[in-house]
C-alpha cells in the first residue's frame, strides 16, 4: 500500500511528535529516520524539502512542511481519529492553540533547546553553567504553571488527550533526561500518558537508531 505522508527525522524530542501523532491517528507513514547534525539534513535532496535543513519535515503529496507543530497540525486538520481528540469547539481549539505555544516557546524553545545548546552542544556553541542554570530555574517557574493546571485533570484539555499532551509529555521526558525533578502532578500526568501504546510504539521508532 503507498504510503500516504513521508515523515523525515528521529532521534530528537522534536521529530518524536509528529511520528507520535501518525501513530495515535493510525496513518499510513514512511519515515526517514535521519538525524540532526549528521550530514543528512545538507544533502540536495532534503534541502529542496526544507531549506531550512532541519528535522522533522514532512511530505505529503504536493506540499512540504516543517517544524513539529506544523506538521502535526496538518494531520490533526486532514485525518481522524478515535483515539486522540481533535476540538471543534471554538473555546478547545484556542485553548489548544495557547497551550501548544505555551510549550513549545517556554519549555522547549525558551529553555530545553538553549540547555542543549550549551549542555548536550557544548563542543559547537560553547559551555555555559550560567546559561544552562538559569534555563533551569526558568523551566521551573513555567513549570508550576503546568503543576497548577493539572491538579484536577488528567490531560490539558478536559474534553480529552490531544495535541497539547503530546508537545508537553515530549517535553517531560527532555526533561528528565537533563535530570530534572517533576512535581506530584506532573509526575503523576506522565505514567498515565507513558501507559499509551500510540506513546510506547513511537519511543521505540524515534530513538531505534
Amino acid at each position: 500500500m503507498r504510503k500516504e505522508i513521508k515523515l523525515w527525522g528521529s532521534g530528537t524530542a522534536r521529530t518524536l511528535r509528529p511520528i507520535w501523532m501518525a501513530e495515535e491517528m493510525d496513518i499510513n507513514y514512511e519515515l526517514i529516520p535521519i538525524g540532526p547534525r549528521t550530514g543528512e539534513t545538507q544533502t540536495n535532496e532534503f534541502t529542496k524539502i526544507n531549506p531550512k535543513q532541519k528535522i522533522p519535515a514532512m511530505q505529503c503529496k504536493e506540499l512540504n512542511l516543517s517544524e513539529s507543530l506544523a506538521i502535526c497540525r496538518f494531520m490533526q486538520k486532514n485525518y481522524s481519529s478515535e483515539n486522540i481528540y481533535i476540538p471543534s469547539d471554538e473555546t478547545d481549539i484556542h485553548k489548544e492553540d495557547e497551550w501548544c505555544n505555551f510549550i513549545y516557546g517556554e519549555l522547549d524553545e525558551t529553555s530545553l533547546y538553549v540547555m542543549r545548546r550549551h549542555y548536550d552542544l557544548k563542543d559547537i556553541y560553547g559551555e555555559s553553567p550560567v546559561v544552562v542554570d538559569a534555563c533551569r530555574k526558568y523551566f521551573m517557574r513555567q513549570l508550576d504553571v503546568v503543576e497548577n493546571h493539572l491538579e484536577s485533570r488528567n490531560t490539558i484539555l478536559e474534553s480529552g488527550f490531544g495535541l497539547a499532551d503530546i508537545f508537553l509529555m515530549t517535553c517531560l521526558d527532555w526533561a528528565i533526561f537533563y535530570e530534572f525533578s517533576l512535581p506530584k502532578n506532573i509526575n503523576q500526568y506522565r505514567d498515565r500518558i507513558a501507559l499509551r501504546p500510540a506513546y510506547q510504539k513511537s519511543m521505540k521508532i524515534n530513538y531505534s537508531t
